[in-house]
């Protein structure tokens, strides 16, 4: 007997859990189209050849979604090797390194000549895409010196700044030519010091100035966790600016910089700060296009006015 053809759709698609993933991201795709996100790349992803290629991946997958990404680094695993191959000590102080004039020109180098263009590299085997820019470029970041503040005294811990002030021209002229900006976090103040800036805060005041949608900040951490000093606990799914202001003092003392980043982000304008884990493949597009979404998400307090 003559075998009948199947009929359309009885036979199984494995492609199709693929689309229904695509479908999944229509409205998020919708949201986002158009819109700046800012994203800080750090931690010991940084030093993790699949990680890295990874998240080139999602930044690219980004632009080609019709958003507009910027890219902030810091580089601490590998300022802390080459630091150690000269034997010069690294030290911290309330989160945030102790930068001696010796060590500010290992931070220099260490972030705007090897890691600065290892992630320029990366992403542009996509396309002609990143452009590498440091915070000194375009006086696109202005620093003064900033102090460290331990038991209510203040604490010199040398060369380390705070953004005063963000000229984003240079940032949003590459946008507009569709480029990715990858900074590094370096500034120059006006007196003609230059900073070593916290990255988690230099992207949180580029957001600002971008008037960006996202801040989405990449560590090594899963996000915000119940315990705060010890991560016992959930993570902490969502949480308003107020709500995480008084969380602050009770953080581990890593997270704080980079939890006042987020903070300060959305009580200025970005619509939501988001803190995910960066040993996580592509856990930006997670975030962004998925339903579930991991990580810990800081939004604005509710208005109340009305």
């Amino acid at each position: 007997m003559q075998q009948q053809p199947s009929r359309p759709g009885t036979v199984r698609n494995t492609a199709l859990p693929k689309a229904r993933t695509l479908i999944e991201a229509i409205p998020w795709l919708e949201r986002f189209h158009g819109k700046t996100v800012v994203v800080k790349f750090g931690g010991n992803a940084m030093v993790d050849d699949e990680l890295k290629r990874a998240f080139a991946q999602d930044v690219v997958f980004l632009r080609y979604a019709g958003i507009r990404p910027v890219v902030v680094h810091g580089g601490g695993p590998q300022i802390n090797a080459h630091l150690d191959r000269l034997g010069l000590e690294s030290s911290f102080t309330a989160g945030l390194r102790v930068t001696t004039a010796e060590t500010m020109d290992v931070v220099r180098m260490v972030l705007a000549g090897q890691v600065q263009r290892e992630l320029v590299g990366l992403l542009n085997e996509h396309g002609p895409f990143a452009v590498g820019m440091t915070g000194e470029d375009a006086h696109t970041l202005t620093a003064v010196k900033r102090y460290a503040q331990v038991d209510g005294e203040q604490v010199d811990i040398g060369l380390v700044g705070d953004i005063v002030e963000v000229e984003p021209g240079a940032v949003l002229a590459l946008l507009d030519d569709g480029r990715i900006p990858v900074i590094s976090s370096i500034a120059r103040s006006e007196d003609g010091h230059v900073y070593n800036i916290k990255a988690d805060l230099a992207a949180s005041a580029l957001a600002v100035a971008l008037q960006a949608e996202m801040l989405v900040v990449l560590t090594d951490v899963e996000g915000l966790h119940a315990g705060r000093l010890d991560r016992s606990g959930d993570v902490i799914s969502q949480l308003t600016a107020s709500e995480l202001e008084e969380l602050l003092p009770a953080l581990a003392e890593s997270m704080v910089p980079r939890m006042e980043g987020c903070l300060q982000a959305v009580r200025q304008g970005v619509a939501t700060a988001r803190v995910l884990d960066g040993r996580l493949q592509h856990s930006t597009l997670l975030e962004i296009f998925t339903d579930e979404g991991i990580g810990t998400m800081i939004v604005a307090d509710a208005d109340t006015s009305s």
